[in-house]
């Protein structure tokens, strides 16, 4: 059976002892890990690759047949899927595992789908927030804001870019949906996987929608931030890709619960890690400048426990200048130590570590143990990341 990997993972590692945030299994401390992240597992990162330059590839010659004048879209477009951590593939093909399938490249095809969507939101995600950068390289929108002014045409540079990344964004939510339809799994096979796959696009852009609203209403509470965390990332990174698995193999109601806690709890321990790396991160690891979240005025769950904590005039000093366009280096350093001093910060990794012990014992009712194993390597690789 291709890609059958069996992962024994060393718990004292990570119950025990604090898991380093510079790699999820750096070789000096721990040896016995070398080679077994499961996101490699089965090859599993290399074979989602091949998918993409396969698909991309032949799509390329469909553009390039309607004008050579397309090709900077999916030029731009294979750059972004040439990178990032996999984690939706990989979930679903453990939700797969999980519910007794067996490895296949049809079901693999299926699994990389979700990196095409992933693609999608990330581009469109990096416009709405007008950011600059996307893992350590321009944004789609700023890539197509540099062709127009290198060639001096006419017209607005920004609103190109911007509506070449919409263009490349639906090119990608296209191509995901292509790509799911025609991976080879068999009609039932394909028909339960899309019925996960709607509900989890449409709560996806749900999601989005109510984050783009925070940033403008501001005020967020703990609340509303869990709701956005809950649509916006936690459901969409991990629960459903864990249900479009597990349903492909035909999974059980129970099943499906099961992974449900794991992948809700799991889901915001992710995001809020992910929240924390947005103001606290290192641009050098995350690809994004320091502080970014602060620069962009984020509403997430860090800044709401802010505004539950802080003095009044620490909230005054938040207000004026979260998401300012002229924030400096030292404005934001001094909101980093105002999420420290007030709190925040602390309470976000208290969550983190609640949210992954619930999504931990989940796991005892998994009765695969490759599937078991895998999933709580991928746990703390989630939550324990450097970007």
């Amino acid at each position: 059976m291709e890609g059958h990997v069996t992962i024994v993972l060393p718990w004292s590692h990570f119950v025990e002892r604090a898991w380093p945030e510079s790699a999820p299994y750096p070789p000096s401390e721990y040896p016995e890990l070398v080679d077994i992240n499961p996101l490699d597992a089965g090859r599993l990162r290399e074979r989602v690759q091949a998918t993409l330059d396969e698909f991309i590839t032949s799509h390329r010659q469909l553009m390039s047949s309607v004008s050579p004048d397309t090709l900077p879209l999916v030029d731009s477009l294979r750059g972004l899927v040439s990178g990032g951590k996999r984690l939706r593939p990989a979930f679903s093909y453990w939700g797969y595992r999980a519910a007794g399938g067996d490895d296949n490249d049809a079901l693999l095809k299926a699994c990389t789908s979700l990196e095409l969507l992933q693609a999608c939101a990330l581009i469109h995600d990096d416009v709405m927030d007008a950011s600059d950068t996307r893992r350590g390289q321009p944004a789609v929108h700023k890539q197509f804001e540099a062709l127009h002014i290198a060639n001096s045409w006419s017209g607005s540079a920004k609103l190109f870019g911007e509506g070449s990344a919409i263009l490349v964004g639906d090119l990608a939510l296209s191509w995901a949906d292509e790509m799911l339809l025609t991976c080879g799994l068999d009609t039932d096979q394909i028909a339960r996987a899309k019925a996960t796959y709607d509900v989890m696009r449409t709560e996806l852009m749900s999601g989005q929608y109510l984050d783009l609203l925070e940033q403008v209403r501001g005020g967020i509470t703990q609340e509303r931030a869990e709701i956005v965390i809950r649509f916006k990332s936690a459901k969409y990174t991990i629960e459903r890709p864990l249900h479009m698995g597990a349903s492909i193999a035909g999974a059980s109601a129970e099943l499906l619960t099961v992974l449900s806690k794991y992948g809700l709890a799991l889901g915001e321990a992710f995001q809020l890690r992910d929240d924390l790396l947005g103001v606290f991160g290192d641009a050098e690891v995350t690809g994004k400048p320091a502080g970014d979240d602060l620069r962009e005025g984020k509403q997430t769950m860090l800044i709401a426990h802010a505004y539950a904590t802080a003095t009044s005039a620490e909230k005054k000093f938040i207000d004026e200048h979260l998401g300012s366009a002229d924030i400096t280096a030292a404005t934001i350093s001094e909101l980093q130590k105002l999420l420290i001093s007030c709190g925040a910060q602390e309470f976000i990794e208290t969550r983190i570590s609640q949210y992954l012990a619930t999504a931990l014992a989940a796991l005892d009712e998994i009765d695969d143990p490759d599937a078991r194993s895998a999933l709580t390597a991928l746990a703390v690789l989630a939550t324990k990341r450097a970007a």
